[in-house]
């Protein structure tokens, strides 16, 4: 899973993007080890090697795009693309998707398509759905914030998410 873009960030990644600095024997936030992030690269040391900063993968055009699309969702059980990250969403509508799964409890993985032209783009095509976000489970495009919502609701959210708790 090495390809998957951003979806993973260092702790020390996750303070600087917060303002903080973890001091090494800091306990981690419950928060960022259930849910993976897209965060900027960020570096405390100047005798830091490179191999050790966050990389971000570059995406040219549409038909790497949707690889890396078909990639996220068939090797991350549950894949919401959303504007902003579950931890400062950019719009309402991801918010609301982020906390219904915060809800339902369980770790699923995100990319910013902010930051992503093609990929925000890439994945209306994928899905054939025009909005932002998305949320796939099992590989299957369920849905955006509108179905969600009311999925969740009468409980046929839970019912699909349970079979990925077993």
């Amino acid at each position: 899973m090495a390809s998957l873009i951003g979806l993973r960030a260092t702790a020390t990644a996750a303070a600087a993007a917060r303002g903080s600095l973890l001091r090494s024997n800091s306990s981690i936030p419950a928060f960022f080890i259930s849910s993976k992030i897209n965060l900027p690269t960020a570096s405390f040391s100047s005798d830091s090697h490179d191999d050790f900063a966050a990389k971000r993968t570059v995406i040219n055009d549409d038909e790497e795009a949707f690889n890396v699309i078909k990639d996220h969702v068939k090797n991350n059980p549950i894949m919401v693309y959303m504007k902003g990250n579950p931890s400062q969403p950019m719009c309402g509508f991801s918010g609301k998707v982020v906390g219904i799964l915060q809800k339902e409890e369980v770790d699923f993985s995100s990319v910013n398509v902010l930051e992503y032209p093609n990929i925000r783009e890439g994945v209306k095509k994928f899905s054939e759905w025009p909005t932002i976000p998305q949320l796939y489970v099992n590989g299957e495009f369920i849905g955006g914030c509108d179905i969600i919502t009311t999925m969740h609701e009468n409980g046929e959210l839970k019912e699909l998410l349970s079979e990925l708790k077993k």
